[in-house]
């Protein structure tokens, strides 16, 4: 089975082809913005232009106009090659890539909106021990409950509090193959992490 990976909620934009489980060739780089003139050129210079059995994508958090590019071009691709499209778990995603460096229980801590990190803590085994959450910083460094801490905003969270080990890391497609296969899901759902800024008249939450 061939899989194309999609990665571009975060400042990184990626794609990478495997085949069973196997890294056959990706593309990685740190953009900031322009995350839809970059991901198609992309994907077309993986073999075969990308065209694969199934793709995965990222659902998220992080940049809202990342994700929804993201999926929009699962979504098309998926469409238009006929095969299965599933989503996993940004976050989830960097927890995988800390694990393959240090193994242990990790703290994921990456940038959101509005001054606020995403941060969710992750088992040895690489299972969720408690909810996304997207908080003020000093209350995301409480939030971290293990020495460990990967992403984006390991090292401002570790200095703020004081103690542990920061792994700076974006997420990244060609590890995809390390995340375990119970992240994947059929559900597209974009994973935003924290409400909407825009709420519709009369809306009370």
């Amino acid at each position: 089975m061939l899989t194309l990976a999609i990665e571009c909620a975060t400042e990184a934009c990626s794609a990478a082809l495997f085949e069973e489980g196997k890294l056959l060739d990706g593309r990685y780089a740190v953009i900031g913005r322009g995350h839809a003139e970059r991901l198609v050129p992309m994907i077309a210079e993986l073999p075969g232009k990308g065209r694969c059995d199934r793709v995965v994508v990222s659902l998220g958090p992080g940049s809202f106009t990342g994700v929804r590019i993201g999926l929009a071009a699962a979504r098309a691709l998926g469409l238009a090659w006929r095969v299965d499209v599933l989503g996993y778990p940004t976050l989830a995603l960097v927890a995988a890539m800390a694990r393959a460096n240090t193994a242990g229980p990790v703290s994921v801590c990456m940038s959101g909106g509005h001054g606020e990190w995403f941060v969710q803590n992750f088992a040895v085994d690489g299972s969720q021990e408690a909810p996304l959450v997207s908080l003020p910083p000093a209350a995301a460094a409480e939030a971290a409950s293990h020495s460990l801490v990967a992403g984006s905003q390991a090292e401002a969270l570790v200095a703020l509090r004081g103690s542990g080990t920061a792994l700076p890391l974006l997420p990244d497609a060609r590890s995809f193959a390390l995340l375990p296969a119970g992240f994947l899901d059929s559900d597209l759902t974009p994973l935003y992490g924290r409400p909407p800024d825009a709420r519709l008249p009369g809306a009370t939450t």
